[in-house]
């Protein structure tokens, strides 16, 4: 197999593993076909009237101010006078668009609305506002189009301020909710001369929505502790007095007005979200008016928190739901048919009803649940041979008809508890069934992805030991056996046939025939695996065992960094023992000291807290120094002797960049004094922010291709766009690591001579643009693992040294503030992406020079690392889970995304630093002259 070929085999296989998780853990859960089902009782209410308001934290609305005074005095005088409240318990992602799905249509969405930004419907869905006769919402372009667009018919009306009002750096963020509650106003005092709008306010099943963006935002921008955000929940407790006096007013008190208030997800400490702390899953509600019951006065609650202490809240009982079982009581409170997709268990508790109402209201949600667990059946049940298909044992046809006609029978003989009680039953075991059935293939196809891990990670060590080294004798055989062709063509065929019968979708024969020519190809390497047996059998027992031993140890203690960021300080600190364990420190005792201090200094990184919960602007701007005092010294050295500068064209691209430095310094100190004066962001900080960053990446193509200078000057470039995008401790960061990467090329140079492998080159005058000469590379050796591993563990120390990125509410908007500050998912994503990859840049880069310097190439040691990565990855295939928190779920399936996506990104990455560090920009004419 060709280079390109097996470059584009290996892509395509990755990208294959990567795509399968999404098809076998995150596939869309939701079915289409049921019949509307509705309560046939007369509802208590003609209206409601839904109150979000986004990134409340429960906490911050029930607890009470130092001087005992309630953070929002008409809601607290609601839930001790008129009605009934709890916590409503989210789900990850804990984003805006996942939880109004669940509040208004029931169900949890799946992954793939990230794609979609949360903003589009990336499928479509019934909501409440679809069911109901009229909905009238305001509030965020974000949210209100994705409900309207996915309406049938013409009957919900979205009013929404501009984009650019959400602005992080604006003066006053509850600015948002006042538009909403003014608009709100304004809307049913003009209704009243206007007589088509006047009557269809008075209509039944009215809904009205009010989307409360101004919280959410001054948490971002300000942290859920500071006075904008407390100030922000006192305005919007004074915007829903008004309005429910308007509204009152406007129907004439007439007892028939619902009200829910509550959120889509909460906010850490540190001002984000989207991961799973009970900062961000625990969200208020607080239900009164018609057909909700009063406030019920207990003498103990039983509790895992010290919440009800806390709030002063221990004589009112406290009723918490799942954040998907609010539709189904908005459903009943206004009397639609339940949504068609809800997955909710309406919250009885909060209805003040007849019990026979209850119970009708509860026989409707299980059916209602029950027809999707039908429909899903029979999906499957098409899909699979007769044989082969194992139902859901505990809700069989006889079961489901046997629970409905009891339930039924138990309402005709007014046993309305039994009849509840059966329902509840009725709706667990079909949720259970929904699982089961969405679940089905998971093992079979997860299986067929193991497989062709295994196979095609064997095939990579064959090829390194074929291609990269001298354990095998190789001679071309051109009498190829035909036998294992035709036997692996037969057995696709087999495969595609049993797919073809069960007209299973298309990507599922991309999964189970993967491993046919993945094991293919190794089997037609078996020459190899038996002369690699024959080596073995010859090495001593004890040196064998130990080398797989350490490899095992090494890729271990990679797979636990992910979860304890700490692995890497323990990893480093044995780096920094390295040189003397092996005995290198003894021809090589400067660049051991450096490379011992340096790995001791990067390893304080992995102990500090994660980035990005405390803005700490100084140490960016000490950051932004320290490059420019380095800067100065490196410079002074490059016009010394054997490193002396080629022209003065050279010297200027140096000092544009510390320019650039100096800069971008000046600006993020400039950008967050304004944001904290709450000036906004000034138009010349943002535009030079975005001229850095488009001009970073070329400059260092100018600059010589002589390693150390050529090394620097990518420093630089990658170092002004990584300052703009600081707010702490983590701008230090690629310093450190740039600093113990230098030291690494030294260390590998000393190694090279130490094993005897090769001449020491002579570093400083080394240049990348002569490096590439194919008669000068070696094959591998032992050592190579080593180096190798290194690089993988340089990359995991570059993504987690400053954060858990694999966790969503690691990540702070603080950092993007000197380029927007109003919201954009894909842009502050695109640029907190390039944040995370800047060290990812550097790390690669030298490892690029590694591979030149120690005469290598980039192909064998390449491999290496795939093999490395691709066993990490496996790993974590195994270790994701469907079980558990959805904390632990959404780690476990991120873990094995980003470490597929690593090794997508670093065959990437690879090519960009060789155009990096080879490639030469020449902008006017110039005697050219080559150290030699």
């Amino acid at each position: 197999m060709g280079i390109p070929v097996f470059i584009l085999a290996g892509l395509l296989v990755h990208v294959v593993f990567l795509a399968s998780i999404f098809d076998i853990y995150f596939s869309s859960p939701l079915v289409h076909g049921m019949t509307p089902q509705q309560t046939p009782l007369p509802p208590p209410a003609r209206r409601l009237v839904l109150f979000v308001a986004d990134g409340l934290r429960a906490d911050s609305l029930f607890e009470l101010n130092s001087n005992n005074t309630p953070q929002a005095p008409y809601l607290r005088a609601i839930l001790e006078n008129n009605g009934s409240w709890g916590i409503s318990h989210t789900r990850v992602p804990t984003e805006s668009r996942p939880g109004h799905v669940a509040l208004i249509a029931g169900f949890y969405e799946d992954v793939s609305a990230v794609a979609k930004g949360w903003k589009e419907n990336p499928v479509e869905f019934d909501s409440v506002f679809n069911e109901s006769k009229y909905t009238w919402s305001w509030g965020s372009p974000d949210i209100l189009p994705m409900f309207a667009k996915g309406a049938t018919g013409d009957h919900v009306y979205t009013f929404c301020y501009t984009a650019e009002s959400e602005d992080f750096g604006a003066q006053d963020a509850a600015e948002l909710d006042t538009w909403v509650f003014d608009h709100v106003k304004s809307f049913f005092n003009s209704s009243r001369s206007n007589q088509t709008l006047f009557s269809a306010l008075n209509e039944e099943k009215v809904v009205l929505f009010l989307h409360l963006l101004g919280i959410d935002t001054n948490g971002h921008a300000h942290r859920p502790y500071s006075k904008e955000y407390k100030e922000n929940i006192r305005k919007v407790d004074e915007g829903v007095k008004e309005v429910v006096s308007v509204l009152e007013s406007f129907y004439g008190n007439d007892g028939k007005t619902a009200y829910i208030l509550t959120s889509d997800h909460g906010m850490t400490d540190w001002g984000s979200h989207g991961a799973g702390h009970p900062s961000e899953t625990l969200t208020p509600l607080i239900a009164w008016g018609a057909g909700v019951n009063y406030p019920q006065k207990v003498t103990s609650q039983l509790f895992e928190d010290n919440f009800l202490k806390e709030w002063k809240l221990e004589n009112l009982k406290r009723m918490d739901v799942n954040q998907a079982d609010i539709a189904p009581l908005m459903a009943s409170l206004i009397g639609v048919p339940f949504p068609l997709n809800s997955v909710g268990t309406l919250p009885l508790e909060y209805l003040n009803n007849t019990d026979h109402f209850k119970a009708e209201s509860m026989f409707t949600n299980a059916v209602q649940v029950l027809e999707q667990f039908k429909v899903k059946m029979s999906q499957k049940k098409r899909t699979t041979l007769s044989f082969l298909f194992t139902p859901f044992k505990p809700l069989s046809d006889s079961e489901q008809i046997n629970f409905l006609k009891k339930a039924r029978l138990y309402i005709q003989q007014q046993k309305y508890n039994e009849a509840v009680s059966l329902c509840k039953t009725l709706i667990n075991l079909a949720l259970e069934g929904l699982s089961y059935y969405h679940t089905y293939d998971r093992l079979f196809l997860g299986l067929s992805i193991a497989v062709s891990f295994v196979g095609w990670t064997t095939y990579v060590i064959l090829v390194i030991i074929k291609t990269h080294t001298n354990l095998i004798n190789y001679q071309s055989n051109n009498k190829e056996s035909t036998g294992p062709l035709y036997g692996f063509t037969f057995l696709g065929m087999i495969i595609a046939f049993f797919l073809l019968i069960q007209t299973s979708p298309w990507t599922y024969y991309v999964y189970c025939l993967l491993p046919v020519p993945v094991w293919y190809a190794v089997v037609r390497e078996l020459h190899v695996i038996q002369g690699l047996v024959a080596n073995l059998w010859s090495l001593p027992i004890g040196q064998a065992v130990g080398f797989f031993l350490t490899c095992i140890l090494g890729i271990e203690l990679l797979v636990f960094s992910f979860f304890y960021r700490s692995t890497l300080t323990v990893g480093l600190l044995v780096f920094a023992g390295w040189p003397v364990i092996t005995q290198l420190w003894v021809q090589a005792k400067r660049t051991t000291l450096i490379w011992t201090l340096l790995c001791v200094l990067l390893a304080v990184f992995p102990l500090m807290p994660v980035v990005g919960r405390e803005s700490n602007i100084p140490l960016v701007i000490a950051a932004g120094l320290t490059t420019l005092l380095i800067s100065c010294f490196s410079l002074a050295s490059f016009s010394r002797g054997e490193y002396k500068y080629q022209s003065k064209e050279d010297l200027k691209v140096y000092l544009y960049q510390m320019f650039s430095i100096a800069l971008s310094t000046y600006v993020v100190s400039s950008t967050h004094n304004s944001l904290k004066n709450k000036q906004g962001l000034p138009i010349f900080n943002q535009i030079i922010s975005w001229m850095t960053l488009a001009f970073s990446s070329a400059l260092p193509l100018l600059s010589p291709t002589l390693l150390f200078q050529r090394l620097f000057s990518i420093l630089l470039s990658l170092m002004a766009t990584y300052l703009l995008l600081s707010t702490g401790y983590e701008a230090l960061f690629p310093l450190v690591l740039s600093g113990l990467l230098l030291a690494w090329i030294q260390m590998e140079q000393e190694a090279l001579q130490h094993y005897g492998l090769s001449l020491k080159p002579k570093l400083a005058v080394f240049n990348f643009a002569y490096a590439t000469d194919i008669t000068q590379f070696r094959q591998l050796h032992l050592d190579d693992i080593r180096r190798s591993f290194f690089f993988v563990f340089f990359i995991v120390t570059a993504f987690f040294g400053t954060g858990n990125i694999a966790s969503v509410n690691s990540f702070d908007p603080a950092s993007v503030y000197c380029f927007l500050t109003v919201f954009s998912p894909f842009m502050m994503g695109g640029l907190l992406l390039l944040k995370v990859v800047i060290p990812f840049v550097l790390v690669s880069c030298a490892f690029e020079a590694v591979q030149v310097t120690t005469q290598l190439s980039s192909k064998s040691l390449f491999l290496i690392v795939l093999v490395i990565s691709d066993i990490m990855a496996l790993h974590f295939f195994f270790l994701v889970k469907d079980y558990g928190s959805w904390l632990d779920i959404g780690t476990s399936i991120s873990h094995y995304v980003l470490v597929m996506s690593l090794t997508i990104f670093m065959m990437l990455m690879n090519g960009l630093a060789q155009l990096l560090t080879t490639k030469r920009l020449e902008l006017s004419r110039r005697t050219k002259h080559h150290s030699t």
